[in-house]
């Protein structure tokens, strides 16, 4: 016999069984640690974008303001993706929930995270500004839509370009075989080239929790809806769509 034998056990076996094993994750760790990223990147990300539409200097039009979204959000994900994987959206936990990319136990409180985010940074923006700048952005709410007849293109728009946002994290980010370390600055690179395009349309919002800070603050909830249909929809394709691309 080549190993000696204890209790029925091997000097082998009761080695093995003796090797240190590493510990678990702690539940902070697990669940409340990704929270808080989510919290407060989306409070930093929507402070961004409310001040930059807010203090927007006469003469930049879009440009202003979808640079400071861009580059804002991809800092943050550089900086907090690992940590909750750099969402800072309800759309995209959406559809990293339906492709396997985030555990059902956090996609509610990822959702409450990222409204309380975009809450904290709304009224950080109005702390901020000027009060007569603030009145006359209203907030930096979305306002690009002021009669029944601008749905259908206002819709199809945040349709579009939400799943232009959501094809960037998913394939840029998630999938193993596409995924790239330029990724959160690839989805930066996304929301700025949305906004300028659908900007003027929509107001290339692709976030329900930048709508919802910004409205709740401002009081100003015309057309509101919109912001939550087009993203949320635009996530169940995507998801749909991206699922059967994941391997």
């Amino acid at each position: 016999m080549s190993d000696l034998e204890f209790g029925g056990m091997s000097i082998k076996e009761v080695e093995m069984d003796g090797k240190y094993k590493p510990p678990q994750p702690h539940w902070y760790e697990l669940y409340a640690q990704p929270c808080v990223a989510e919290l407060l990147g989306s409070a930093l990300f929507i402070f961004i974008g409310c001040a930059s539409v807010i203090e927007n200097v006469d003469g930049t039009g879009r440009l202003q303001p979808a640079l400071a979204h861009g580059l804002a959000l991809g800092l943050i994900i550089a900086i907090l993706g690992n940590i909750s994987g750099g969402h800072f959206n309800p759309a995209v936990s959406l559809a990293a929930w339906l492709i396997g990319g985030l555990n059902i136990m956090l996609l509610i409180p990822y959702w409450l995270s990222q409204l309380c985010g975009g809450l904290i940074g709304a009224g950080l923006a109005k702390v901020m500004t000027a009060n007569d700048r603030y009145i006359n952005a209203t907030g930096a709410a979305f306002t690009s839509i002021t009669d029944d007849g601008q749905i259908p293109s206002a819709l199809v728009g945040e349709i579009v370009m939400t799943m232009f946002l959501v094809l960037a994290v998913c394939m840029g980010a998630i999938n193993e075989k596409t995924s790239s370390p330029l990724a959160p600055f690839c989805i930066g690179f996304t929301v700025t080239a949305d906004i300028l395009a659908g900007g003027a349309i929509s107001g290339a919002c692709m976030n329900p929790a930048r709508a919802f800070g910004p409205a709740l603050v401002a009081n100003y909830w015309d057309y509101h809806w919109v912001y939550w249909v087009g993203p949320m929809v635009a996530s169940l394709l995507a998801g749909l769509a991206e699922g059967n691309l994941l391997p």
